[in-house]
């Protein structure tokens, strides 16, 4: 990546965040909308408290920026973006409970069963779970109905049980059984990889692009998910918690098998490698039109937080 190029892609990647970043306080506003009777004041406080404590907003940047691919990165792209980002956050406050990783620290703030209360926090999650649909179903994603319905079921698939939330239980399990290669490999795509797949499908289906792009977006998508899966096992095997914004070292403490435990770090780099090219590859039919997504992919690899 030459210097030029990162600071593209850094540039973009804040623009991206910050434009998503507004449209979330609005979303997470304490009136309440037409079919709703009321938004509970210290509910919606735990809600802002595990969306709007920064973070990169990848997740984001992927959706609009596949949507550019097809001149179709504007205000439905952004809020199928913030759609997708209630999504990973409630993932992550439900994911930091006691019951399930424990984690004291998310983004380099208190997380939100700490700062509120664990119930509070299973509630905050369940709101922007719900919010999410609510986003993309709304008259205001102004999109064709069946466009809607494409992307209310693909964000389904990939975030429910056989996506992301199938894997935080194979994750778990593998605490008390350790899966091998091939079921690390399918934990760590659903999981991790199935929002992100999601993210990079899902500017296809805002612009109605034809499947063989939706197919190869998404095929982009998993490149990369797994590519930042492997970047985060291994920057929880060198980084420590101040540049993380949260604790490390927790898979080796748990014995939990990673294919960087499995294979050790050195491997993990070197398929790093080969995925930043595989999914460089992938956007090869999109020439400079996909320069920024192809930096995202070695972004994702070579991060160092």
């Amino acid at each position: 990546m030459t210097s030029d190029d990162e600071m593209a892609f850094e540039m973009a990647l804040i623009r991206r965040a910050a434009a998503v970043e507004v449209l979330l306080r609005q979303l997470l506003d304490d009136r309440a909308l037409s079919g709703e009777i009321a938004r509970p004041e210290r509910l919606m406080a735990a809600m802002r408290h595990g969306v709007l404590n920064g973070g990169k907003r990848l997740r984001p940047f992927l959706v609009m920026e596949s949507a550019a691919l097809f001149s179709a990165d504007g205000e439905a792209a952004l809020r199928v973006a913030a759609a997708l980002e209630c999504v990973h956050c409630y993932s992550l406050i439900h994911d930091d409970l006691p019951a399930m990783d424990d984690d004291d620290l998310r983004r380099g703030q208190p997380t939100v069963h700490k700062a509120f209360d664990e119930a509070t926090a299973i509630l905050a999650g369940d709101a922007l779970l719900t919010l999410a649909f609510d986003i993309i179903a709304s008259e205001a994603t102004a999109l064709p109905a069946e466009r809607r319905i494409a992307l209310v079921l693909a964000l389904a698939r990939g975030a429910g049980a056989g996506g992301m939330v199938g894997g935080q239980k194979l994750d778990l399990e593998a605490e008390q059984t350790p899966p091998d290669e091939a079921g690390i490999i399918r934990l760590q795509a659903m999981k991790t990889g199935a929002l992100i797949r999601f993210a990079c499908e899902a500017g296809a289906l805002i612009a109605g692009a034809p499947a063989e792009d939706c197919e190869r977006l998404a095929e982009f998508g998993s490149a990369i998910g797994l590519a930042f899966q492997l970047a985060d096992d291994l920057l929880d095997l060198t980084a420590d918690a101040s540049q993380m914004g949260k604790a490390t070292g927790k898979d080796a403490a748990a014995g939990k098998a990673t294919l960087v435990a499995l294979h050790g770090a050195n491997w993990a780099r070197s398929q790093l490698h080969g995925l930043v090219e595989q999914a460089h590859a992938l956007l090869e039919p999109y020439g400079d039109g996909a320069k920024l997504l192809r930096e995202a992919a070695t972004f994702v690899a070579a991060r160092n937080s």
